[in-house]
């Protein structure tokens, strides 16, 4: 116990960042050892007050960046001079930040220039291309020469920042705190009943759930995958796609072009979070280009096909449960007809779990921050996370 509480600065924009810092926020709560100070630049308006409203986040600082038509440098810009602003109002004596956002970066900058220590949750992911992901490699890789504690979620996280010569005694495997989340939202059994995806209970078709929104995919890549789903909607007449839209209105609109209308495709509006995890658990397979729901899926016992080049998360892939297929039609085609028809390979990715978390990594980081303000020992094994072989 500590007679003063360290002021945590937990700071985040988007709808996974808040996700993944919800389940850090609720342990802060209840240790005396915390004082979580919650700042929200507004990245992701929309879809960020979703996440507010089911997990009961409430932040004491909130920026609202957004404008119509601005660009990345300018959500950039915005972020950076808000929170530098808020850090020096709150003066904080950790700044906590997530990922590989715009925020994310700009919350950690701002953190630095007031020379206030900056935790990284979800350290080391490496794609090893600046390009893909576009822009989160290089953000996630200039927020780890900025951060002093490196939370990684995985072994693999690790050795890719001691390889980069960061000191492994600011390194701390915690597992990835999305599982955190997930299994907490799952355990309260939740259920498409009075969502637009109520008729999914009661149906006895397949259900193939797409997300797509990553910069580097818009354009060709973006027609190939469509014209993919198209294929197997046509080739497997059991099959509904459901699709929520990702914000982005070039997503929004190349989307409606390529499939809208076609029989047992739903295109539709981002699922809440509270909806998204029993959609995924209902789905038989997912097609996406998303980070998170690599880690997702696989806990939840689905497979997932990654329409993508790189992954910065190879450990699903190197576990079986998830396949990297790129952007080719034929290829995505392909892959996904192997396991609508293989029950044998569905099986086999079905069956192999998740390799980046067990629900604890909230409390591995929140044990991890004790340790280095003094107040807890470090015994062999402490803030460890190793995943199940």
């Amino acid at each position: 116990m500590v007679a003063i509480a360290a002021r945590v600065a937990i700071i985040f924009g988007t709808r996974p960042e808040a996700i993944k810092l919800a389940p850090v926020y609720e342990v802060m709560q209840e240790r005396a050892e915390f004082e979580p100070v919650l700042m929200a630049t507004g990245q992701h308006r929309e879809m960020l007050g979703q996440v507010l409203n089911i997990f009961d986040l409430e932040p004491q600082v909130s920026l609202d960046i957004m404008e119509h038509g601005q660009t990345l440098g300018d959500v950039m810009s915005r972020a950076f001079k808000g929170l530098e602003d808020a850090i020096g109002e709150v003066a904080p004596d950790v700044v906590l930040v997530q990922g590989d956002t715009a925020t994310t970066l700009a919350g950690a900058l701002a953190g630095f220039f007031h020379q206030v220590r900056v935790g990284h949750v979800e350290a080391g992911l490496r794609s090893g291309s600046k390009y893909s992901p576009f822009p989160e490699e290089v953000f996630r890789r200039m927020t780890g020469v900025i951060a002093n504690l490196h939370f990684a979620a995985t072994e693999q996280a690790r050795a890719n920042l001691v390889a980069e010569t960061v000191d492994p005694e600011t390194i701390f495997v915690t597992g990835n705190t999305v599982i955190d989340a997930l299994l907490a939202t799952h355990e309260r059994s939740p259920s498409l009943a009075g969502t637009p995806f109520e008729w999914l209970e009661e149906s006895d078709g397949r259900v193939l759930l797409v997300t797509a929104h990553r910069r580097e995919n818009l354009g060709v890549p973006f027609t190939r995958i469509c014209t993919a789903i198209a294929q197997l909607v046509e080739e497997f007449d059991d099959l509904h796609v459901i699709f929520p839209m990702h914000m982005n209105p070039k997503v929004r609109r190349a989307a409606t072009e390529l499939l809208g209308g076609l029989d047992r495709v739903f295109l539709c509006e981002p699922a809440d979070y509270a909806t998204f995890v029993p959609l995924m658990a209902r789905a038989d397979l997912i097609l996406t280009d998303s980070g998170g729901i690599q880690e997702e899926a696989p806990a939840l016992g689905v497979p997932v096909l990654v329409a993508r080049d790189t992954t910065e998360r190879p450990e699903g892939v190197d576990a079986g449960v998830v396949r990297l297929v790129g952007t080719q039609t034929a290829t995505i085609v392909t892959e996904a007809r192997e396991l609508l028809t293989s029950p044998t390979a569905y099986a086999r990715m079905a069956s192999g779990g998740s390799p980046y978390g067990d629900g604890h990594a909230a409390s591995r980081i929140c044990d991890a921050l004790e340790y280095v303000m003094g107040v807890r020992d470090r015994r062999p094994g402490d803030f460890c996370y190793r995943a199940q072989a």
